[in-house]
């Protein structure tokens, strides 16, 4: 059973039977707002990145993104980029797949963004999700859907954190800007 996320909503990634979960993958997914444009309603592709910073308290020690697709212990691993979206239907446009056993002990929490490289704001973007997938099974456990687009090129979307033994997801939703990973660090910072 699916979860809705609302922005800053946590639930725990404990499965139903009370097992822990062992590899998750948190998917993204959007479609091109149509525009009106002289010959009527067209599309423009957007190119949308997600990535994946994986934290020990406030520093960040590792990325996964489309320039380095596998986290220097293999625990976190970027599937590849996609330059226009658009899959669409709920399906996932680009995803990162974490094996939460393999992930080092020293790392408390990875969080997910998206932004726009090519620099669309969202506003001319529609559709757009990211959800949390088991991945042993392909059970959809949590989804979180961006509303109303914006004067923005980016958002911090979640994170997955520890929460005891096992690891729990929080939706953050939070607003940004930036075309990479590497510029939304500042804002990524207020959500650790």
């Amino acid at each position: 059973m699916t979860v809705n996320l609302s922005k800053g909503q946590a639930i725990s990634l404990q499965k139903s039977d009370g097992g822990t979960l062992t590899a998750v993958r948190m998917g993204l997914g959007w479609q091109a707002a149509p525009r009106r444009g002289l010959f009527g309603r067209r599309t423009q592709e957007i190119d949308l990145d997600a990535s994946a910073v994986l934290f020990a308290g406030q520093e960040p020690k590792d990325v996964v993104f489309f320039r380095h697709l596998v986290s220097d212990d293999g625990s976190v691993r970027h599937t590849g980029d996609n330059l226009v979206g658009g899959v669409g239907q709920g399906g996932d446009d680009e995803a990162i797949l974490v094996d939460l056993q393999r992930v080092p002990v020293h790392i408390d929490q990875i969080v997910f963004t998206v932004n726009s490289f090519t620099g669309q704001t969202f506003a001319e973007v529609q559709n757009a999700f990211c959800r949390l997938v088991d991945e042993t099974n392909g059970q959809e456990l949590a989804r979180y859907t961006l509303t109303g687009g914006g004067q923005y090129t980016a958002q911090i979307m979640a994170k997955v954190h520890r929460q005891g033994a096992g690891w729990q997801m929080t939706a953050i939703g939070a607003e940004a800007n930036g075309r990479t990973f590497q510029d939304l660090m500042p804002s990524m910072l207020p959500h650790l």
